[in-house]
């Protein structure tokens, strides 16, 4: 197998899901439902399963322009992480201590949440509680994991996690240029894909409906709140709910709310044991560095190693052209990046290369709300930190249209929507110039640990 071998746009997640992947009805028609989610990913499907839990005589449907896990859900790095989509020190400085700690226990506790539901689901998502291991490669990101490790001391979060030194590191996985690491007990991988498909299984076995082919094209809030769709209107008699990511920015009125960039994934093909012994890497940590423009790894159930990083830039008018996710010049850079990682991976052929769009707030903070007078409710904005996140969210959500004890119902993403980014092109210039600066930053670090004049402005100009 030879590198053009290259699976380019091919997503080994829903390859592998063991689903045929063939559609669901779409809707034809006009319909009634006491909630109505746009969106079949985790966010819609959470939202829509912890529902039904709930209040099993609910009428839920969930409205999906593509099939389940078409979008972030069933591209992702495979991460089920503790970590908020906001850093801890950000927690505290915006919120304060006890905010922050409470937080991220909550995030904790619905990492245990997922792997106890695929199995009384009988979700075969695959679920591997290996922890995560931060690895630093240069002196800054050295710094960064020290910082890190502090603030979670300070909040007294730090039971399970541990700072290693370069030798200790290496004896985990043996990767190039480490000085040193961080270690979090708790975290979990998956096989996202499969998760996705199993959630809408446990969706439609508590009598919730899913539509596929389904586009939404407009929202209608209201008592009762309604969704144009292509095949007919929707009424919800106590809430619509938007869960579509990323791809809310193509709906009327909504399209300056969460900016989509776009995260690229390059897959091995499995691994012979001769390799795995000299990578080591057995405990199946969610592996990640402290590099601005994202390193982060995973370790499949078939022996594959997937290295993802952020990828191709910002288009103007948030356009997210699935083609622009097929073009091999943008994964040549992280294909020599996981090799730089792992030398002993310069001969092993790359099968799948493939990337996705994830939802931005301007300020960098989820939002979970439910306006009940207009019959609205929203759930969104995780920056890349969706699988565990889109659960604690979704369960929250459910709660608060439920009029059920809501689920940590005092976090801080549990908030109206917030600020609009830019409009065009100021968005555009922003934006670009973000992504340029942080390659920059990166550069200079593992050049010479030197930092560019704007890496300061460029970081405090940055929503994450």
């Amino acid at each position: 197998m030879s590198e053009t071998a290259t699976r380019y746009g091919a997503i080994y997640w829903m390859e592998s899901c063991g689903d045929d992947l063939t559609p669901r009805a779409p809707l034809v028609g006009d319909a009634t439902v006491d909630v109505a989610i746009l969106g079949g990913g985790f966010s819609g499907l959470w939202t829509a399963y912890f529902l039904l839990k709930a209040n099993p005589d609910l009428k839920v449907a969930v409205f999906e322009r593509h099939i389940c896990g078409h979008g972030a859900s069933g591209r992702n790095g495979g991460w089920c992480s503790p970590r908020f989509p906001v850093l801890i020190d950000e927690l505290e400085k915006q919120f304060g201590a006890d905010v922050a700690r409470k937080t991220i226990r909550a995030q904790h506790a619905i990492v245990e949440d997922i792997g106890r539901i695929c199995d009384e689901e009988q979700i075969d998502a695959h679920y591997t509680h290996g922890g995560l291991l931060a690895i630093a490669r240069t002196e800054r990101q050295l710094a960064s994991l020290q910082a890190t490790y502090a603030a979670y001391d300070r909040l007294g979060l730090a039971e399970d996690s541990a700072m290693l030194g370069a030798g200790e590191a290496q004896a985990r996985v043996r990767v190039s240029r480490v000085l040193g690491g961080m270690t979090t007990a708790s975290g979990a991988s998956v096989h996202p894909a499969r998760l996705v498909r199993g959630l809408a299984r446990a969706v439609e076995a508590r009598g919730g409906r899913i539509y596929e082919g389904t586009e939404v094209t407009a929202v209608r809030p209201g008592q009762p709140a309604m969704l144009e769709t292509r095949g007919g209107m929707v009424t919800a008699r106590r809430a619509v709910v938007l869960a579509g990511e990323a791809y809310l920015s193509g709906l009327p009125g909504w399209h300056r709310q969460l900016l989509p960039i776009s995260s690229m994934i390059v897959a091995t093909a499995p691994l012979d044991a001769a390799t795995w012994d000299q990578i080591g890497w057995a405990g199946h940590e969610s592996l990640s560095s402290q590099a601005y423009t994202k390193d982060y790894l995973t370790r499949t159930r078939d022996g594959r190693i997937l290295f993802g990083s952020r990828g191709a830039p910002y288009l103007a008018g948030s356009r997210m052209p699935e083609a622009a996710l097929a073009d091999p010049a943008l994964y040549q850079p992280i294909i020599a990046t996981l090799r730089d990682w792992f030398p002993v991976l310069r001969d092993v052929p790359i099968a799948h290369a493939w990337g996705g769009y994830l939802g931005v707030p301007r300020d960098g903070l989820p939002s979970v709300h439910f306006d009940r007078a207009r019959g609205l409710a929203n759930v969104f904005g995780y920056t890349g930190r969706g699988v565990a996140t889109s659960a604690l969210a979704g369960r929250t959500l459910a709660g608060l249209i439920g009029e059920t004890p809501a689920y940590a119902c005092d976090l801080p993403m549990v908030r109206a929507p917030g600020r609009l980014w830019e409009i065009e092109p100021l968005r555009w210039v922003g934006v670009r110039y973000i992504q340029n600066a942080f390659a920059r930053i990166d550069a200079a670090d593992f050049r010479d640990g030197s930092a560019p004049v704007d890496a300061k402005f460029a970081k405090a100009l940055a929503p994450i």
